[in-house]
């Protein structure tokens, strides 16, 4: 089971789940209507806690390039200033049975634009600039974390979290003084919060070229 988890390690790079639409000319822009959303409702309507319904699964990359899945459970707060916090449990099965580690990411939002996968979905940079925490939640793992990401960190332990924030951090391709952040989109429909679908080759949504093209498994208002 163990064998894994050096592999999950490098794909938590992953984990928020966001991303950025590819960029669109502005002829095939879809004209905005009088049922779209504009973003202080939104921001309105998005206001409160947000968890998955269940265990969910992203396509995300092996060192070697191959594809492999990725499963995870997120939890996600927003307040109306655009400030969210997002934790994340990543799991070694697709039942969620046995967890690997948890993120802990705070940051804010910066609206985008309207994306055209649906009337009212915005694109929405999602940057960690307060917070990056990192908790092993199983020994194998923090066994790992010890071997690749010792160095300006006290030693890992199960249970036990350590801020990345701001810092170098290898497994996860962050660079000291650089803040975390995603191209990804909203989208509200009802009770059900979409970001953006992870790109199938397992991609992430580091750039604009990106941005997600079609919606994610939704969270559901707690």
């Amino acid at each position: 089971m163990w064998r894994s988890i050096r592999a999950s390690l490098l794909l938590l790079a992953a984990l928020t789940g966001c991303g950025g639409a590819a960029a669109q000319s502005s002829g095939n822009q879809p004209k905005a209507s009088a049922m779209e959303q504009d973003v202080a409702t939104i921001r309105q309507a998005l206001a409160g806690n947000w968890e998955s319904i269940a265990p969910e699964i992203r396509p995300s990359k092996n060192p070697d390039g191959s594809i492999k899945p990725f499963y995870l459970k997120r939890a996600f707060i927003y307040q109306s200033s655009d400030r969210f916090e997002l934790v994340v449990v990543n799991s070694a099965d697709p039942y969620g049975k046995v967890p690997l580690a948890r993120i802990r990411i705070v940051g804010h939002m910066q609206w985008q634009g309207a994306h055209p996968i649906a009337p009212g979905a915005q694109k929405v940079d999602f940057v960690a600039d307060e917070a990056y925490e990192v908790t092993p939640l199983a020994q194998g793992f923090a066994d790992v974390l010890n071997k690749v990401a010792s160095a300006g960190y006290a030693p890992w332990a199960v249970d036990a979290p350590q801020s990345i924030f701001g810092k170098s951090f290898l497994p996860f391709g962050l660079k000291e003084g650089t803040n975390f952040m995603e191209y990804d989109l909203v989208y509200l429909r009802g009770d059900l919060l979409f970001w953006g679908a992870r790109n199938i080759d397992g991609r992430g949504f580091d750039t604009e070229q990106n941005w997600p093209t079609n919606l994610q498994i939704p969270l559901l208002r707690k």
